[in-house]
């Protein structure tokens, strides 16, 4: 009886002591931004780890990404990365045309890079045959570029230098290498060369070409004829040909509607009596009418 008693345990017992409760002990989920045990370790760390290795592009890309691991935890690093790569800055595209242009070089056999795709496939063929006709007598190599806008550089001359001295980096290798660029948004365009090719052109080509040829027709999107135009003229002057010139911008003077002083003043006397006389018929008609009228009675 002793036994069974004890082994319903001591609170059936006067006078014994208050039986002991057993709380139950449950897994909590810790908050976003608190600690977080290791998986390697079990031990707790005082930062959540993110094992996913990111190389940012940009050092505003990475800083985003500390930030983010920082704020949340790791169950959101892939949140955040998302986040960041959609809304971090992005390259325009004026700045990568002009980077692809330098760093791809120059073509290897079609003379054109046609950035702003404006160039027709009668006008490649056309330089192709023209620039390589060239080549093979004279040994000048002269490459055509287009471009939609310019923004990494002050004008088209600057970016014409830098184009050359990218593709041809010593003196050896552009010493006869010419390059034609023409801007289309801002209807204007360069030459440039190397030493060798600048003498055989001439400086009054030279200025030429970049004066009348390309923002002349440029302007009037004629970029087909803008290139080809050039490139002949520079072919003819390395032949010793004579210049037949190119074109000049036209004056277009648009005719006023409005009248001279003269012929204001002239038309102003006629305009007075026209409505003089309407005035006199006005009054005088009426007045005549009832005089009329009442000299009846």
């Amino acid at each position: 009886m002793m036994a069974e008693v004890m082994a319903r345990g001591s609170s059936t017992l006067l006078g014994s002591a208050s039986p002991a409760v057993v709380v139950p002990t449950t897994k909590t989920t810790p908050f976003l931004g608190t600690a977080l045990p290791s998986l390697s370790t079990g031990s707790r760390k005082s930062r959540p780890q993110c094992s996913l290795a990111v190389t940012a592009p940009k050092a505003s890309l990475g800083d985003a990404l500390n930030k983010a691991k920082a704020t949340v935890g790791t169950g959101l690093s892939a949140l955040a990365l998302s986040a960041a790569l959609s809304l971090g800055p992005a390259v325009p595209i004026s700045d990568a045309s002009e980077f692809s242009v330098l760093n791809e070089g120059p073509p290897s056999e079609s003379y054109v890079v046609d950035d702003a795709n404006v160039l027709n496939r009668v006008t490649r063929s056309d330089l192709k045959r023209l620039l390589r006709d060239l080549e093979e007598r004279k040994g000048y190599h002269i490459n055509v570029i287009t471009l939609r806008k310019i923004t990494t550089k002050a004008d088209s001359f600057e970016f014409a230098d830098t184009i050359l001295e990218k593709w041809y980096p010593t003196l050896e290798e552009g010493n006869n290498k010419g390059v034609v660029l023409l801007v289309t948004t801002q209807k204007e365009g360069a030459v440039t060369g190397g030493p060798a090719f600048t003498k055989a052109v001439g400086d009054k080509i030279l200025e030429a070409v970049t004066a009348e040829n390309l923002p002349v027709l440029a302007t009037d999107e004629k970029y087909n004829e803008a290139i080809y135009s050039t490139a002949k003229r520079l072919v003819a002057a390395i032949d010793g040909q004579e210049d037949t010139g190119g074109p000049t911008f036209k004056e277009n003077k648009r005719e006023s509607n409005f009248k001279s002083k003269e012929e204001t003043e002239s038309k102003r006397g006629q305009f007075s009596l026209v409505v003089g006389g309407l005035l006199v018929i006005a009054f005088v008609v009426p007045m005549a009418q009832y005089y009329a009228y009442v000299s009846r009675k």
